[in-house]
């Protein structure tokens, strides 16, 4: 039986072969880990450029992707490439912050409170979240910005009070953080994960986009959603750097176009997937309310003191970052 070992195994294999790459009928077979369903928008355009790298290689870069964290959970994901047990995946970043705490930044509530300015504080921090990938052998080829967030609970959120003493679902430092500071219980729970935590009562409550509201059809376990733009988190794609370095250099540049596609491309799945799933979470049943004075206010109060935090904790980057972001 073929098992999820022989196939991480497989993959280290077929990035070991690549030495022959010059020859002409050298062929890189990939394996590519990813942690969401295959209906998301962000599978959607990771499926887009793996057909795109393929057409523009001939083939000769071949790329087996495997959705909803079918070989690697989203855990586990940056370590496998970064080992070569797989050549390519997909991840949160912010998900990742306490590894380092500098990629929270796009997880900062409302800092960057639209796409406009979502893609001035992403081009800004492209190159410290380049550096930092590239120091542990591996190479960022693109990011894509989720639909910012909103809230989902049972009753109408009219202030962040609503969630005292609740427990509130997290999925990486910076919602932890945030249900810390209004007073609820942080609770992990993984995105496939949380209809089974609403149905059960193990949350009241959590802030997540609305394309992961329909991914978990969330009108089976709630009632009103709440979009708040509170933050627009980023997904990467990224490489094991040997395995992209083995390619030709017409291959390099044939993924690093196809990656420049993705981006652009992705950027606009997730304008529309804002529009098309907040859309459906309405015509589901589900309440969609806009916030209230009160709510703005206090999520402004938040995110100055999340900043202010971040900054601390990642220091001259951080600061550099935030100055030229609000320059």
């Amino acid at each position: 039986m073929f098992t999820r070992r022989n196939l991480l195994a497989a993959g280290t294999a077929s990035a070991a072969a690549l030495g022959t790459a010059g020859g002409a009928k050298a062929q890189a077979r990939w394996q590519f880990a990813t942690p969401y369903q295959d209906t998301n928008f962000h599978t959607k355009n990771v499926k887009a450029f793996v057909e795109d790298v393929a057409k523009a290689t001939n083939n000769a870069v071949q790329v087996q992707l495997h959705t909803n964290a079918s070989l690697l959970p989203m855990a586990q994901i940056k370590a496998g490439v970064q080992r070569g047990q797989v050549q390519m995946g997909e991840i949160l970043t912010s998900a990742y912050g306490n590894e380092d705490a500098f990629f929270e930044v796009d997880g900062i509530p409302v800092l960057a409170p639209n796409y406009e300015d979502v893609q001035k504080l992403q081009r800004l921090a492209r190159p410290y979240l380049e550096a930092r990938f590239q120091r542990q052998g591996m190479m960022v080829l693109y990011t894509v910005p989720w639909p910012p967030g909103g809230f989902y609970s049972n009753a109408p959120v009219t202030s962040l009070d609503v969630f005292k003493g609740t427990r509130f679902r997290t999925f990486n430092a910076m919602t932890n953080r945030f249900a810390v500071l209004m007073g609820a219980n942080p609770t992990l729970v993984q995105a496939t994960e949380v209809p089974q935590a609403f149905a059960t009562g193990v949350i009241q409550g959590m802030v997540t986009s609305a394309a992961t509201g329909v991914d978990t059809q969330a009108w089976d376990y709630c009632k009103v959603y709440t979009p708040v733009g509170f933050s627009y988190t980023n997904n990467a794609v990224f490489v094991n750097r040997r395995a992209f370095e083995a390619l030709p250099a017409a291959q390099q540049a044939a993924i690093k176009e196809a990656a420049a596609t993705a981006q652009t491309r992705g950027l606009q799945m997730s304008r529309d997937a804002e529009k098309e799933t907040t859309d459906t979470l309405g015509a589901r049943g589900m309440q969609v309310l806009q916030p209230s004075d009160t709510l703005k206010q206090q999520l402004a109060a938040i995110s100055r003191t999340i900043t202010d935090e971040w900054v601390a904790r990642t220091g001259e980057d951080g600061k550099k970052l935030i100055e030229a972001y609000r320059a």
